[in-house]
């Protein structure tokens, strides 16, 4: 008699969520994901999806939904803050993919959700669904919900962002660390900005200077610039995605900018502001029948454009395994292998990511002229994040008893976090996210604005 296959329970209808319960369906496993919100359309946002990412929603059939509102940059370029001198540019038309294998798109965080909605299907989706704990049986686990009623399923999958209620029942209760930052972010209509001669061309824009950075570059089809303004500021420490903040106080904190920057700016009606925060890395994201994924597992600041991508990273690999699993002892093990294959490459970029924001902001000066140096290099230095294929790298990780390895997180992997700088300073602070849990968002990753 054939072994069982598994129930999976997800919780969180993100895009790791949404990409998890696709990649299983694909795989005729029984999945339910249970969303807290009711809208899963997810708030205005952009996320840049490199090829490592694009490369999952090819294998969850998703990556063609979103032809016509992705747009793939001819190029990245750094500039200087005040001359808009190019600092470097580095070609992510055809050279790109036909290195990487797949190409750089930027999209809004809305439009791939609407995708892997439209893939998945209404039927596996429960809205206004909050869990609130999850506790393990000696068969299963049981979810509980605020509205008091539970679910049992052979394993769970928490996707519910760094608020995570999943990690909470697994680990305790911990501190989510603030990077002394705050991001500022909107959606402006290409047609506010006719007459910048930039933007005829569709480029990723990453402006540096001291103590700040921008990240600008085109959605919708060409139709919306997304950017992302990062800047000082230990003093707010509010995460939330409906918190605004006023166009005349984010200029302020651009006073002596190159007018391409204050011109984006000021197109902005009402730019959504929120502190930055990650957490440490987890020791483990996994106990017997529940496992962690994307930010509930590897919270991350915005600085490495990366969060969105190993979400979809997580999400193919988990699906593979679990679809390969019975419901009983299989289960335990395909997920004891998903945090052995995917943990040691999300610590490296973790910690990456929070090196790039002192990369991004350095002073004008010797610092600043190193890293400059730097930029120049910086293709080959990302090709173990770009050309990473998280499904052919399955089988490639160590054991669970040995220690991470640079070995087993892809190409050219670096002892040390790739773009380098010093580490941003980081302060224990109060509940907090790289990006804050949106409404519809199950707790999904950050606006993901750069190249790396």
């Amino acid at each position: 008699m054939p072994a069982r296959r598994p129930r999976v329970a997800v919780v969180g209808g993100g895009i790791g969520g949404l990409a998890t319960a696709v990649g299983l369906r694909q795989q005729d496993v029984d999945v339910t994901v249970h969303e807290q919100a009711e809208d899963t359309t997810g708030r205005g946002a952009g996320i840049a999806l490199g090829a490592n990412g694009h490369r999952a929603l090819r294998a969850l059939g998703v990556a063609t939904r979103l032809d016509g509102s992705a747009v793939a940059p001819l190029r990245a370029e750094f500039r200087h803050w005040r001359t808009g001198r190019t600092l470097a540019a580095h070609a992510l038309a055809g050279t790109y993919a036909q290195r990487f294998g797949a190409p750089f798109l930027t999209v809004e965080r809305a439009a791939l959700q609407r995708a892997l909605l439209a893939e998945l299907g209404p039927g596996p989706l429960r809205r206004g669904a909050r869990c609130t704990a999850v506790e393990q049986t000696g068969h299963g686990v049981v979810l509980r919900f605020e509205d008091g009623t539970e679910t049992e399923a052979d394993a769970a999958v928490g996707a519910d962002g760094i608020h995570s209620a999943v990690r909470h029942s697994l680990f305790g209760p911990d501190r989510a660390v603030f990077s002394g930052t705050s991001g500022y972010r909107a959606l402006v209509p290409l047609e506010r900005l006719r007459g910048r001669p930039e933007l005829r061309e569709d480029v990723l824009w990453l402006w540096l200077g001291p103590g700040r950075h921008v990240i600008a570059y085109p959605v919708a089809g060409g139709t919306l610039l997304n950017f992302l303004a990062v800047v000082p500021d230990r003093d707010w420490t509010v995460e939330s995605w409906s918190t605004e903040g006023t166009t005349g106080e984010l200029l302020g904190h651009f006073e002596g900018w190159h007018p391409f920057v204050t011109d984006v700016l000021a197109a902005a009606d009402r730019p959504g502001r929120w502190a930055l925060y990650d957490r440490e890395p987890l020791r483990h994201w996994t106990r017997g029948r529940v496992t962690l994924l994307g930010d509930a597992a590897h919270a991350m600041l915005p600085h490495h454009g990366q969060g969105a991508n190993q979400c979809l990273e997580d999400a193919v690999v988990l699906a593979r395994l679990l679809g390969g699993a019975s419901a009983g002892r299989g289960v335990v093990e395909a997920l004891r292998r998903y945090e052995v294959e995917r943990r040691p490459r999300t610590r490296l970029l973790q910690a990456g990511s929070r090196r790039n924001a002192g990369c991004f902001q350095a002073p004008d000066g010797p610092e600043a002229d190193a890293r400059d140096a730097r930029l120049a290099g910086l293709p080959e230095d990302l090709a173990w994040i770009h050309g990473h294929d998280a499904l052919a790298a399955l089988g490639t990780a160590p054991p669970a008893t040995s220690p991470p390895t640079p070995a087993a997180v892809g190409r050219r992997a670096p002892q040390a976090p790739e773009f380098g700088g010093p580490a941003a300073p980081h302060a224990p602070g109060p509940e907090g996210s790289a990006a804050p849990d949106a409404p519809g968002t199950g707790g999904a990753t950050a606006p993901e604005p750069t190249l790396s």
